[in-house]
């Protein structure tokens, strides 16, 4: 599974880095970003992560949480 944040339509609401702060943080700004890999969509979520990336992807109001198997 990899994950990253649509910047452009993320609101910094901190929903996904406060349910998983190990993989998401924000900016200066509040707009997440997925700290894995700088938000580039490269690196695996370790497998202990998946579960939140999941409740993160699933409590985002602006649907900016990206995820693909």
């Amino acid at each position: 599974m990899k994950t990253y944040i649509n910047r452009e339509t993320c609101i910094a609401c901190g929903n996904c880095y406060a349910i998983c702060p190990d993989i998401y943080d924000c900016d200066e700004d509040g707009i997440a970003y997925c700290k894995l890999d700088n938000n580039k969509f490269t690196k695996e979520v370790p497998v202990e992560f998946e579960g939140q990336v999941i409740d993160s992807y699933e409590c985002c109001p602006t649907e900016s949480v990206v995820v693909a198997k």
